[in-house]
């Protein structure tokens, strides 16, 4: 058996706002870095991207998959729906998994009088989902095909900008195709437990990267334990939900997700799904309507209470990136610190890969070669004893580990919330 760290859903140097660091090489690099074993490639509808892994992949012994300085990569491409239901503009976002470059070609070729492929590495297609999936699956029923992050305000599944309330409103008659949903950042497997009808479904968490480095690149993942790293092994452990392959999934917490609560980000606006629901959804100071988060989302289709647990589930553990760790360990507020940067490499060069780090390094270990403050956070964050300032309408949330930080933090909060509430009573 085999243990492997897979991150299926990330974007190439192709797709808008993406580094130009996202090349084969760099993912490689990135992945090693992280402890990841499997990469998905990204944006293969891109006819210059599948060109380039076209040629720097070499067929794998593990068929169906590809290799790269020995990091596996699987043919992965996500593509934006855009269609009317009822009525209303909808926009949903599909991860689509292919073992082979002549199904991902074929799926190009049916794919290409939708819309212009070449203009994105993330194409938009008006076309409505139901009929994206039928066309695909009838390509290969080798094909997975997941709903990408399927809580996000935008182009989701459930988001509440454009999304639905029933996967079957969605999928229509190819609800049967659809055996796997991503959760993204500002969900995590135990929000999504409580609906129950979302329990036949295998959920997967994966980073949408846009970055190679490490704090970007795995920040969500799946972990599988196989005794042959196929393209048909992880297929089946996914379809069949497997938990003697399928161990668990790496999350962050869902409070760190950009679409946790509900806000307004131009005028500064964060409310939980209770003081939105008082403002009618409304934000007080520009009174246009609140981005509603992924936590309200939750509460409004949910069919059972928090802390449900449903039998056969895949187990899964939060973690945040190492850089993320120290950065709020030292109060360190830059997206990019060299300094941070420089303590991440030194624990780096100590242990391997940040998931061993992360995982397995127990805080005496770790503070031998780190300071305590920060071995204690790694230790923290592993054991979930970490506050959050919640994220919302774009802003990434944050960890706080002081207790004294976070009453701070708290009491700003209710400060606004009352300077709200004298603009309008909710």
């Amino acid at each position: 058996m085999m243990q492997i760290i897979a991150d299926f859903h990330l974007h190439s140097k192709y797709s808008r706002a993406t580094s130009n660091n996202m090349s084969i090489e760099g993912l490689a690099k990135g992945a090693k870095v992280k402890g990841l074993q499997l990469l998905g490639t990204g944006d293969f509808t891109h006819p210059l991207w599948l060109k380039e892994i076209k040629q720097k992949l070499a067929a794998s012994e593990a068929d169906g998959l590809f290799e790269y300085e020995n990091i596996f990569f699987m043919l992965t491409a996500e593509v934006a729906t855009i269609f009317t239901y009822e009525g209303r503009t909808k926009k949903v976002h599909h991860v689509i998994h292919v073992p082979s470059f002549d199904i991902a070609e074929q799926i190009n070729e049916a794919l290409e009088k939708y819309g212009n492929l070449k203009s994105d590495g993330r194409p938009m297609l008006t076309v409505p989902a139901p009929e994206l999936v039928e066309k695909i699956m009838e390509i290969s029923k080798q094909i997975m095909i997941t709903a990408a992050h399927i809580w996000t305000p935008w182009f989701s599944l459930f988001g509440s900008k454009s999304g639905f309330n029933k996967i079957e409103d969605c999928y229509s008659d190819q609800t049967k195709n659809i055996f796997s949903l991503e959760t993204g950042l500002s969900s995590d497997p135990a929000m999504n437990w409580r609906l129950s009808a979302l329990d036949k479904f295998t959920l997967l968490s994966n980073s949408d990267s846009h970055s190679p480095y490490p704090w970007r690149l795995g920040r969500e993942a799946n972990v599988f334990d196989l005794k042959k790293v196929t393209y048909q092994e992880i297929f089946d452990a996914i379809k069949q939900k497997d938990k003697k392959r399928f161990l668990f999934t790496i999350e962050v917490e869902p409070s760190y997700g950009k679409y946790h609560f509900d806000g307004h980000r131009a005028c500064g606006i964060v409310l939980t799904p209770t003081e939105a629901k008082k403002s009618g959804n409304i934000c007080p100071i520009c009174h246009r309507p609140l981005t509603v988060g992924v936590l309200h989302r939750v509460d409004e289709l949910a069919d059972r209470p928090e802390g449900f647990i449903p039998n056969d589930t895949i187990p899964f553990k939060s973690l945040l990136p190492l850089y993320e760790i120290i950065s709020a360990a030292n109060n360190v507020n830059q997206l990019y610190s060299q300094k941070v940067v420089d303590e991440q490499n030194k624990i780096l060069e100590k242990f391997g890969s940040e998931f061993n780090i992360l995982l397995n390094m127990s805080k005496e270990e770790l503070a031998k070669v780190t300071s305590e403050k920060i071995a204690d956070a790694i230790v923290a964050v592993r054991e979930g004893k970490v506050k959050y300032v919640a994220g919302y309408d774009g802003v990434y949330g944050r960890p706080v580990f002081s207790d004294e930080e976070f009453e701070k933090i708290e009491k700003q909060h209710r400060a606004r919330a009352r300077e709200q509430k004298s603009l309008k009573d909710f």
